[in-house]
């Protein structure tokens, strides 16, 4: 089962429509314009019901197949908004808002679902009901959560739900998945060292709070050097380090720092939310300070199921190069909140040789749109066969 015909005859719509997205990226829930163009296009192509404001500024359509007696219901999920980076690729549809980009290519997801969307509400060969969801607040904000919250899946019935995100590097075209945890959870923390300031020439009648952030820094690597199994991925990585001194002789009286927890495992997640708070605490104590840390658990780690996996690798498989295993990886995804909720599955799909996510020189690929949309729509036909 290769690409659909009618996908690869909508192409140049469905670039048209990306390139309109990225000349016009919005960030976070401020995806107001972004919303409205895919509602616009949604209830162009028929769709039974389209649905605005739901976690905020999240989008969801409803499409009946020719026959609902299954009494089916599966999720197809693409993430709408934009990061806070200046583009540099110099396209002709580059971004037209100074400091906001799609570096991460939501613009081509949001095309891709909506290419897919258009197929299905042509031909409606399936029996039981598609829920297209487009979502706000990917990078960084929940938004996922944010629509659960608001009532995604029980107002619409989705039973279960899949994904896809581009991957450059992987040749175009050609997909990739695993089984089990495939993306880390993103908790983050902040220490502030609170010591006492004094001269420079003078430093045993201060608390230096730069000192001690440091050794607090390398007291935190410990968790994963001496505390956790060696064998189980973990990152704890301390980002930011700054004091509210900015003088050559002035000892700072306060530390501030930044920093995030990754990690596959829940026991290792729990544990490190217990152990980091400790081992700061008394590395600043045993140093004359005290330091209040603050630890907030961030997305949670994303596993996708291995039934749904499996379906997915096979539908992959049959529109495209091949499907790849995929290896963990240390990013976040806030998809990880529907798969808790829902069976389903997250892939990957080739961008070929791009630059990276996030990167200023970043631009999704268009000829991949047809293997995108194929994907969604051979998922929702062959998971509600007529």
């Amino acid at each position: 089962m290769p690409i659909k015909n009618r996908l690869a005859e909508l192409q140049p719509v469905v670039a048209g429509w990306r390139q309109a997205l990225h000349r016009r990226p919005e960030l976070m829930f401020d995806t107001h314009e972004t919303a409205s163009f895919v509602a616009d296009r949604l209830r162009e192509m028929g769709c039974d019901e389209v649905v605005t404001g739901v976690g905020r500024t999240g989008v969801v359509a409803v499409l009946r197949g020719r026959s609902t007696g299954s009494g089916r219901v599966v999720g197809l999920r693409a993430d709408m908004d934009a990061l806070p980076i200046e583009e540099t690729t110099g396209l002709a549809y580059a971004s037209e808002i100074p400091g906001r980009m799609h570096a991460c290519g939501h613009d081509g997801h949001t095309a891709m679902l909506l290419g897919a969307v258009a197929y299905l509400c042509e031909t409606r060969a399936f029996d039981g009901t598609v829920v297209a969801i487009f979502q706000p607040a990917e990078e960084g904000g929940g938004g996922a959560k944010v629509m659960i919250d608001d009532g995604l899946l029980t107002r619409f019935g989705v039973q279960e739900v899949y994904a896809m995100h581009n991957a450059p590097g992987l040749d175009a075209g050609r997909f990739a998945i695993r089984p089990g945890a495939f993306y880390a959870c993103t908790d983050q923390f902040d220490i502030r060292i609170l010591g006492r300031a004094g001269h420079a020439a003078q430093p045993h009648q201060a608390i230096d709070a730069a000192v001690i952030a440091s050794h607090v820094v390398l007291a935190l690597q410990t968790i994963r050097s001496r505390m956790t199994d060696p064998v189980e991925p973990l990152v704890v990585s301390v980002t930011s380090l700054r004091t509210d001194s900015t003088a050559h002789n002035v000892i700072a009286a306060e530390a501030l720092l930044k920093g995030t927890v990754r990690c596959f495992d829940r026991d290792v997640r729990a544990k490190v939310a217990e152990l980091l708070p400790r081992i700061a605490e008394g590395t600043a104590d045993a140093l004359g300070a005290s330091a209040e840390v603050a630890y907030e658990l961030g997305y949670p780690i994303m596993v996708n199921p291995e039934p749904e996996t499996a379906f997915a690798a096979e539908v992959a498989r049959g529109v495209g190069g091949g499907c790849d295993d995929a290896p963990q990886i240390m990013w976040g995804e806030d998809f990880a909140y529907l798969l808790q909720e829902r069976p389903g599955a997250y892939i990957w799909l080739g961008n070929g040789d791009s630059a990276g996510l996030h990167n200023a020189a970043y631009d999704f690929n268009d000829e991949i749109i047809p293997f995108g949309a194929s994907w969604f729509a051979e998922i929702a036909e062959r998971r509600m066969p007529l």
